[in-house]
């Protein structure tokens, strides 16, 4: 029998009764309440997510910004201390090996957070080139996967779930920056406001010892407010709805960020030669064949992951990448590649459900809008 690892805290979820299941390596929690539920808190109130399987690695030393110039498509040159940049990494095929977050402490020293099911992978490209540029691996670089527990407090009343257990207002910190500081008690604690949700809050960042502490305090101070634990399940369901990619389904080793609309965070500055950066602007420039596009369901149905996309005429123009039942809108809703011609906002397409034909329609992101 394959033995998965289990995080700090999942002797928590299983005493809450907790669906748990394999993800990514991890006995992970997928649903307590049921999905519905978690997500409906995260989006009115405030829910608490354990995502400690996530990794995390160091990158320091005076090379350290070259080495993230090269491998990621972000600038990493505009970044300051505090600052977090979500960016990916071109495979150099036109592929992703991986999307993450840049974290900048100082000019010499980061923190990458990468998902779950590429931690190896993604640490043996990055040592790769790293070495060829002559960086020493245990000193400046270093895996703390296995080390950093995770908790992510999503939803409008996260602000105030959160401001009770940190000495500063949390409030007056903006989009997509973090602190080093004491939350809970816990010196030294990460403080990032961030989350894949789309409804706010914060990730908060501890070592393993201390995991039990947080998570222990976030739902003492979270009680007035309704505060929930929610599970994997519901944090697909919440970042589908915003739009939001998730790896090994709207992108991976065979889609580029300019066909994953991810352009934004593709930087072609001076002095910033990454990799696929010369095909990656010929995409941007010459346009590309296919786009991850967002649709709903006009019919009841709801897609899924590989079904096909068709056109009014039964040709197929596409596939689905990852559907679901969108809680909020109370229609199925997904992501998919779709050919170009067909990604024009309120375009008519249809999904194969069941050998039947449903049509939908091409929506703009996010595709739930609050």
């Amino acid at each position: 029998m394959e033995k998965y690892k289990n995080t700090a805290l999942t002797r928590y979820h299983i005493e809450l009764g907790a669906k748990m299941q394999a993800f990514a390596g991890y006995n992970m929690p997928i649903e307590y309440s049921g999905i519905t539920d978690e997500h409906i808190t995260v989006r009115e109130g405030v829910g608490v997510f354990d995502v400690s399987h996530m990794g995390e690695f160091w990158v320091k030393g005076p090379k350290a910004i070259d080495l993230l110039q090269k491998i990621t498509t972000n600038d990493v040159s505009a970044l300051y201390d505090g600052k977090v940049q979500y960016s990916c990494m071109p495979n150099g095929k036109g592929g992703i090996v991986d999307d993450l977050l840049v974290y900048r402490f100082d000019a010499e020293t980061y923190m990458l957070v990468v998902n779950a099911s590429n931690i190896e992978k993604d640490w043996n490209w990055i040592l790769q080139h790293a070495r060829e540029m002559g960086m020493e691996s245990d000193r400046e670089l270093y895996n703390a996967s296995d080390e950093i527990s995770l908790l992510a407090i999503q939803g409008p009343l996260a602000v105030d779930t959160m401001n009770k257990l940190t000495d500063e207002p949390v409030e007056e910190m903006d989009y997509y920056t973090f602190k080093k500081m004491s939350v809970a008690g816990i010196e030294g604690a990460i403080f990032s406001v961030t989350g894949y949700t789309g409804s706010g809050g914060f990730e908060v960042y501890v070592a393993n010892e201390d995991a039990p502490v947080l998570w222990k305090a976030v739902f003492e101070a979270g009680r007035e407010f309704g505060i929930k634990p929610a599970g994997l399940a519901a944090r697909d369901t919440l970042r589908l709805e915003k739009g939001l990619c998730l790896y090994g389904n709207d992108i991976d080793d065979t889609t580029s960020p300019i066909e994953a609309r991810l352009g934004w965070i593709t930087k072609f500055v001076d002095n910033k030669n990454f990799i696929d950066r010369e095909l990656l602007q010929k995409q941007k420039t010459e346009g590309v064949s296919r786009k991850l596009t967002g649709f709903v369901m006009e019919e009841r149905g709801v897609p899924r992951k590989g079904y096909e996309i068709t056109n009014d005429r039964g040709e197929v123009i596409g596939h689905v990448t990852s559907g679901t039942m969108s809680p909020m809108m109370k229609r199925g809703i997904g992501l998919g590649y779709l050919r170009s011609g067909y990604t024009k906002p309120e375009s008519e397409i249809y999904i194969k459900i069941r050998n039947r034909s449903l049509r939908a329609k091409v929506v703009k992101m996010p595709i739930y809008k609050e």
